[in-house]
């Protein structure tokens, strides 16, 4: 029983240890898209290969406190709530998450697809873990090279090849812009012919990586 405690401690310690210096060789959701028939491109790059653009835009677009929470955003966790009570009254299901970015790392790093309280609980542990070992920029670093963009597409320098024919580093501030508008739902939207939904949010986006820059909302990471 102590035996089996002290493996449940040791390994999930070990592997953030392991991955603050060392990029994850493949993630459970490649490995299911991999199985689905969508053979992972996924190719790592260093955050200082990958235009500063789309660092804004990704703190914009999922997590504007990411420098000053320690893992969760408990104001977004409350409104995602509130709004999503009121969707259901309306008969339109769950609309919004407040998974910070730190959370969705965790989950795509380490863990399986899906929902559930154990998977959430184990979310939860790992947040807590990534956010004592790492640095705010290697938790950035590592979610932008996880991160699926395309079916089959995971990473910034892949997305980045797939969708404008171009390296991470080159992005400009419109083209990291569309590529955050589409991670919600990365398998259904397109980044580079977006239709009326993608363009919207790539606008608003864009907007808010004005205020990201101004308000030092990514120094922790670019500074």
């Amino acid at each position: 029983m102590l035996g089996a405690l002290a493996l449940a401690i040791i390994l999930p310690v070990g592997s953030v240890i392991t991955h603050a210096v060392v990029p994850p060789l493949t993630t459970l959701l490649m490995v299911e898209r991999g199985f689905a028939g969508h053979p992972a491109d996924y190719r790592w790059r260093k955050l200082g290969d990958i235009s500063p653009r789309l660092v804004e835009a990704v703190i914009a677009s999922e997590d504007a406190r990411f420098c000053s929470h320690s893992g969760f955003d408990f104001e977004a966790i409350e409104k995602a709530l509130k709004a999503n009570e009121s969707a259901k009254r309306r008969g339109r299901g769950s609309m919004r998450g407040g998974s910070t970015i730190s959370q969705q790392t965790a989950k795509n790093v380490f863990l399986w697809p899906g929902r559930g309280w154990v998977r959430k609980g184990m979310e939860a542990g790992y947040t807590v873990l990534i956010e004592t070992v790492w640095s705010k920029r290697r938790i950035v670093e590592v979610y932008l090279n996880v991160a699926e963009w395309a079916p089959g597409v995971y990473g910034a320098e892949a997305a980045a090849q797939h969708w404008f024919g171009k390296s991470a580093k080159d992005l400009s501030a419109r083209e990291a812009a569309r590529l955050a508008a589409v991670l919600p739902s990365p398998r259904r939207y397109n980044a580079s012919s977006p239709g009326p939904y993608v363009r919207g949010r790539t606008g608003r986006i864009q907007a808010a990586m004005g205020t990201v820059r101004n308000d030092g909302l990514a120094s922790c990471v670019l500074g």
